[in-house]
């Protein structure tokens, strides 16, 4: 491994050591409820509370290139009082015991990239109401950074498994395979660059998780659901002819942040720069009838 292959890695592995299937069953004789993906930089970016967010002060932030996404958890509350599992469950991913305790099973994860259909299911299996809010647990992400390493500006592949425990055998991170074939909580990370591939774990609190119904309808430690408020209802009558499509539009306004301590606005692990958050910054679900 030359040098700078070996700078980058190590500044990465210091940087989070110290930093706080096809799940379609549509028909051809039904109308659907279809689930389709968006990755806006634009969007508004928020807190833990669903309120607009700055930078912190004394940090910078980069808003990544989203490669994957995939969601464990898909749920349709009709009000905000409606606390999470008392709404409407859409979906919920496979789940598995083979690496000890109850986790999700990443390996058949739906990943989903910017405007895909990440879930198609029949209309027949949705119960008939007005929804206005929807809940979806992130359980995974991979995006492109960019790094600043001895003067040289590189691009790195960030794998972030941010279920609240996953069961991984292995998984693709940039064309690199990374054998586990064990439990992983959450924060397990990797890190490609170069072809080289570092992984760790990193500390709770790097996963920023917006939730505008904090007061009226908490969400779990670890959970990573986002909340999001449609902006047209969603009505599901029981008697449609044509497919309906949420459109789940998440936020990555600079969701990828640091503390700078060379204050130039460039991700320099190798100066001491560490990751402060990784999460989602939002959640806006739109209706397309």
């Amino acid at each position: 491994m030359n040098k700078l292959k070996f700078l980058a890695l190590s500044s990465i592995a210091l940087l989070f050591s110290c930093s706080n299937s096809d799940y379609s069953q549509t028909t051809q004789n039904e109308p659907n409820l279809v689930i389709r993906l968006k990755f806006d930089k634009n969007q508004v970016r928020l807190n833990n509370l669903g309120q607009p967010a700055e930078i912190g002060e004394g940090n910078a932030a980069q808003t990544p290139i989203v490669n994957y996404m995939s969601a464990h958890y898909i749920e349709l509350a009709p009000n905000l009082y409606t606390l999470l599992g008392d709404g409407e469950v859409i979906y919920k991913g496979e789940e598995t015991t083979a690496g000890g305790a109850q986790a999700i099973d990443f390996n058949k994860a739906i990943l989903g990239q910017d405007g895909e259909v990440f879930l198609s299911i029949p209309l027949s299996q949705v119960s008939a109401g007005n929804y206005d809010w929807v809940r979806v647990s992130v359980s995974y992400q991979n995006g492109t950074i960019k790094f600043l390493n001895s003067g040289n500006e590189l691009t790195g592949t960030m794998a972030s498994f941010i279920g609240y425990n996953n069961y991984i055998s292995s998984f693709d991170i940039n064309g690199q395979t990374v054998e586990v074939n064990a439990n992983k909580l959450q924060g397990y990370w990797a890190f490609e660059t170069l072809g080289y591939v570092i992984d760790g774990q990193a500390p709770e609190g790097a996963v920023t998780v917006p939730n505008p119904l904090f007061e009226s309808s908490p969400i779990p430690q670890g959970s990573c659901v986002l909340t999001g408020e449609f902006e047209n209802v969603l009505t599901i009558t029981g008697n449609e002819t044509e497919d309906i499509t949420i459109n789940l539009s998440f936020s990555i306004n600079n969701s990828f942040e640091w503390n700078e301590v060379n204050v130039d606005g460039k991700f320099e692990p190798s100066a001491g720069e560490t990751l402060t958050d990784m999460g989602l910054r939002g959640l806006i679900p739109s209706v397309t009838y």
